[in-house]
């Protein structure tokens, strides 16, 4: 078994003190996600609030990841030149008046700008707590990390799909999504009052003044390494299905066209999280022990994603048994671990000021890639009345996109990470004694 790698000089030394200011960010990133899954559990309730069809439905969820992910690179630059504390601050301000105005939303109108809200102040979010993560911890914990952190995320779901669901039924519209909104206020609170960028005595070096080329310089650089590129692609491929499963289409799929009672839905939704929570500490000390199983994880849940989709849409009878689909619900349980692997593949490839920027680049493929797909299947549904195993199909046309790119790269990428290694190696034989 391959030993850890040894911490980097400078590394920061971790320990209770940076587990405590790291869980305040990622308490932020909790609340956030929570937030962002809170329709997942509405969808049927939407549609009938706001007197709106599929493609509208799906308006919303594609509104809110648009705009997630069109300021992932502009978020990662803040974060670069801001710090964590100010852009995480900003962040639970607006996803917090996002789910606020959306409790209070009557007109479609006023409900798609409250999750476009929402998704600028989530956007927020998981970049810089990726960013309290490197500065608090040694480099070798990164890809725990950042699994944990996911995980996290996965348990916010959690709360909608359990604690949500049921109040939205009992307590309606207006209360369930007004009264979570108190979270974030306290998220806030807490996050002021404790949150630190980074330990005493190992501030990052001054930043020069940005000239007019920095924001440009920053991408540039970013998208010119190929671990960058392959890692918004794994991001791209592996973290759409569970994305559009659970943020929209899962429970409409599992009772319109599954026959399913919402009920039994909603379990199958939660067993995609629990799944998600086990598999990302699995990951997580997969690449952590061992770099080379970044590629095989990757490509792996890809695979399995694609033949379990498969065989649910072409299961002869009018519906899968209910084996298959708690097959399905727990290979897409393994979607969201495996794309942050991506992240591991672009944390290597760029020094310390660019991290912002090259996550921004990261988390910005799966997004773009759920976006795509949240469009197409509401789409295809009110073209062809309904039919989910025609609007479901769309999966695989992204996954193809998404597989052809990472094979493309992963050559050029090991080549590079074996380049910096010799460099390494060469530069420490040169330190002086």
């Amino acid at each position: 078994m391959t030993a850890p790698c040894p911490g980097l000089p400078g590394d920061p030394p971790g320990g209770r003190r940076a587990a405590a200011v790291w869980g305040v960010g990622v308490g932020v990133y909790f609340v956030a996600i929570v937030f962002r899954t809170s329709l997942g559990v509405a969808g049927i309730d939407a549609a009938e609030r706001f007197h709106i069809n599929a493609s509208a439905l799906s308006t919303f969820s594609i509104l809110q990841l648009l705009v997630y992910a069109g300021m992932q690179i502009p978020v990662g630059l803040m974060v670069d030149r801001m710090g964590t504390k100010k852009v995480l601050a900003l962040g639970a301000v607006l996803f917090t008046a996002g789910q606020l105005c959306f409790a209070l939303s009557h007109s479609y109108a006023m409900a798609l700008a409250a999750r476009a809200l929402l998704g600028c102040g989530d956007a927020m979010t998981f970049i810089s707590v990726l960013r309290l993560g490197a500065r608090w911890f040694p480099a070798r914990h990164g890809p725990m990390v950042a699994q944990v952190a996911a995980l996290f995320g996965m348990a916010g779901n959690l709360v909608s799909t359990l604690v949500l669901a049921p109040l939205l039924h009992s307590r309606g519209w207006t209360a369930t999504f007004g009264g979570s909104a108190a979270a974030g206020v306290v998220v806030l609170v807490l996050l002021l009052v404790f949150l630190r960028d980074h330990p005493e005595g190992y501030a990052p070096e001054p930043a020069p003044h940005p000239g007019a080329g920095y924001v440009r310089q920053q991408i540039t650089r970013a998208w010119r390494e190929p671990g960058t590129r392959l890692g918004m692609w794994a991001h791209f491929t592996t973290q759409f299905p569970a994305i559009v499963f659970l943020l929209l289409w899962g429970m409409p799929f599992l009772v319109e066209a599954e026959g399913l009672s919402r009920e039994t839905a909603g379990r199958l939704l939660t067993l995609v999280v629990l799944v998600n929570m086990a598999v990302g500490l699995v990951y997580g000390q997969i690449v952590a022990r061992h770099h080379a199983a970044r590629l095989p994880l990757v490509l792996g849940t890809i695979g399995a994603t694609a033949l379990l989709w498969a065989a649910t849409l072409a299961w002869p009878g009018p519906h899968a048994p209910m084996w298959l689909l708690i097959t399905l619900c727990a290979v897409l349980g393994a979607c969201g671990p495996a794309s942050m692997i991506g992240f591991d593949f672009a944390r290597p490839a760029n020094p310390p000021e660019r991290q912002g920027t090259a996550s921004g680049i990261v988390n910005m493929g799966g997004f773009t890639a759920s976006i795509t797909t949240l469009l197409a299947i509401g789409v295809i549904l009110d073209a062809t009345d309904d039919d989910y195993r025609a609007a479901f199909a769309t999966f695989f046309a992204v996954q193809a996109v998404g597989l052809a790119q990472i094979l493309r790269l992963r050559e050029r990428v090991r080549r590079r990470e074996r380049e910096r290694v010799v460099a390494s190696r060469v530069e420490t034989v040169h330190v002086p004694v």
